[in-house]
């Protein structure tokens, strides 16, 4: 046995310890060259048992993923505005995390590594989120966020969340549904930014019309921002001539697709000019409405736009239920609602005039606006914005769950609804700055934890090492978190 002492320099000491013949003698000789060694040293006493075996984990979090969408909560403002509710915090985070039910929750937050509170406690904080000054110090947040200025675009659009009941309750009501669903739903309104960003969401009966949302919800978007002027964005269903009125007595730009009763006299003055031609696609009609001197409304444009995509299929459709009016009327097939047969008395016929309208009008679609110096390019160009925000509703939908199948009061169905306005706001920025789909953030990210690991008296911290795209990705989310 020899101990062999070598230096930078190459030179080389050998310190003879002795010969072994036996595994006895070869054991002992072990022990001497060891404390030899280690002569003039102290050892670090970890407190370790003797006996060997796996070190006991003492905890484990989702470290990577609960950090990142907390600082997006705080740097939203939220922690501030929700008067650093901890219980609502955790609520929000989770529902990003996998959206279930308010108990369940519990698990997921247990999963993720986070201290969770009792049930008890949850169930109590709910109606303080569903109140009015709770979900406005959200909005108020997300606005300051937007940067909300004069003619800042704002879009609107409805959705309908539905219950699987047979009971309504003058909240939860049968109505026109988006899914097509017989139950009891209640009607949702949400505006946006023109990215997309949420910026407020109300509740109303589900029998409630569409058109009878819009003004309740920017009436209290303007209370809670002290807005003076902003464009609103919105689809034709949302609009009648009262709400247009409203808007503009409320001092309101508008943007809005309209609807086209009748053959426009530009259309049929085009069609005039160019017989037997199909207008060229994209071809732009503007039609001004200055506001006469009686009138207490700005000037109006309306814009008419033809799409060869938009005919084809019109056209499409045009051709299928004038083929089912004529079989119906040639008694080949049952008389079933279709606009295009008529009926007097016992007498069916097929309404000519009224498919000569609607070949004319397939592929045209208008846009009204009373914004100053309007082009078509920045009116359909916004309006256009709008498949932002139905990307919102489908991401609180599918991404969010956000249909309150567990709860059945008021009360809590507006704080499920303020829960999962906040989990969009911060979702959305996750989005925005990393580019992945919040799927795959999650997905992703959960998979990296930090350890706490028992060794005898001292706890030791661990982590699965980042890679570096994902580190980046991370910093860029947390911006100066």
């Amino acid at each position: 046995m020899q101990i062999v002492h070598s230096n930078r320099r190459g030179s080389r000491n050998i310190e003879h310890i002795g010969s072994a013949h036996t595994e006895a003698e070869l054991a002992a000789l072990r022990e001497v060259a060891a404390k030899r060694l280690a002569a003039g040293q102290t050892e670090l006493d970890l407190g370790l048992a003797a006996a060997s075996g796996p070190l006991p984990i003492q905890s484990s979090r989702m470290q990577v993923l609960w950090d990142t969408l907390a600082a997006v909560y705080v740097d939203l403002g939220f922690e501030s505005a929700a008067k650093r509710d901890s219980v609502f915090r955790d609520l929000v985070l989770a529902r990003i995390i996998e959206p279930t039910s308010k108990l369940d929750s519990l698990r997921v937050l247990e999963e993720v590594g986070v201290d969770t509170m009792s049930y008890r406690s949850l169930t109590r904080r709910l109606p303080q989120y569903a109140t009015v000054e709770f979900r406005r110090g959200l909005a108020a947040a997300c606005a300051a966020r937007a940067g909300l200025g004069p003619a800042s675009l704002i879009l609107y659009d409805v959705t309908t969340l539905y219950f699987e009941t047979d009971k309504a309750d003058g909240f939860r009501e049968p109505g026109f549904s988006k899914e097509r669903r017989l139950e009891p739903q209640i009607t949702v309104g949400l505006l946006t930014d023109a990215t997309g960003f949420p910026l407020m969401i109300e509740a109303f009966e589900g029998n409630r019309a569409e058109t009878a949302t819009m003004l309740p919800t920017l009436r209290a978007f303007m209370a809670a921002h002290h807005v003076s002027d902003i464009t609103v964005v919105a689809d034709a269903g949302m609009i009648s001539d009262a709400n247009k009125k409203a808007i503009e007595a409320a001092g309101l730009s508008f943007i809005l697709g309209e609807r086209i009763p009748t053959i426009p006299y530009l259309i049929a003055q085009w069609h005039t000019n160019n017989p037997d031609s199909t207008p060229p696609d994209g071809l732009v009609l503007t039609q001004p409405f200055p506001a006469g001197s009686k009138n207490k409304r700005r000037d109006h444009v309306v814009y008419y736009k033809y799409s060869a995509d938009r005919a084809r299929r019109s056209v499409r459709g045009v051709n299928e239920q004038v083929a089912k009016a004529e079989n119906a009327v040639a008694g080949k097939a049952p008389v079933k609602r279709n606009r295009f047969v008529t009926l007097k008395g016992a007498d069916k016929s097929v309404n000519r005039e009224l498919e000569t309208k609607a070949r004319t009008l397939a592929g045209w679609k208008a846009y009204a606006t009373n914004i100053d110096s309007p082009t078509p390019e920045f009116v359909i160009g916004s309006y256009h914005q709008l498949w932002r925000i139905e990307k919102s509703f489908r991401m609180s939908k599918s991404d969010l769950a956000a249909r309150p199948i567990f709860h059945h009061t008021r009360d809590s169905i507006e704080a499920h609804l303020t829960i999962v306005f906040a989990a969009l706001a911060i979702t959305r920025v996750i989005e925005e700055r990393s580019g992945w789909s919040i799927k795959k953030f999650v997905t992703t990210t959960r998979r990296y934890r930090t350890v706490q690991i028992k060794a005898g008296a001292h706890t030791i911290t661990a982590a699965d090492p980042l890679p570096d795209d994902l580190q980046k990705l991370i910093t860029a989310i947390r911006g100066a978190h």
